[in-house]
């Protein structure tokens, strides 16, 4: 069982930077590949990064490559999304997850575990 809270949502002008937090808790955090989402109104659900538990591999969603960074530090049970280079459109409620699956994986029904998300406004 894992639990997942997400922090560092806010409002920033285009072009600025956040960094989210995801804290977990559970005994296995670290065999558990995590994965970042996001909802914009009106949109689905979609994929932004992930990070396998084994050699911390990452995986980014194009429209984010480049800016975002993903890493994970399993002795504190946290994830980070670094976003960067922010624009209007990555606007979002953004979701930590997390699934026993091995590999990362885009598709949400593949994660076990959610949080409540944090909310992320880019101002143009």
């Amino acid at each position: 069982q894992v639990q997942l809270v997400e922090s560092g949502g806010g409002l920033v002008q285009a072009g600025g930077s956040l960094r989210l937090s995801c804290a977990a808790s559970g005994r296995t955090f670290s065999t558990y590949t995590m994965g970042w989402f996001r909802q914009a109104p009106g949109k689905e659900r979609e994929f932004v990064a992930g990070i396998s538990w084994i050699v911390s591999t990452t995986y980014y969603a194009d429209s984010v490559k480049g800016r975002f960074t993903i890493s994970r530090d399993n002795a504190k049970k946290m994830v980070y999304l670094q976003m960067n280079s922010l624009k209007p459109e990555d606007t979002a409620r953004y979701y930590c997850a997390a699934t026993s699956v091995g590999a990362i994986s885009r598709r949400q029904s593949d994660y076990s575990y959610w949080g409540q998300g944090t909310q992320v406004t880019v101002s143009s």
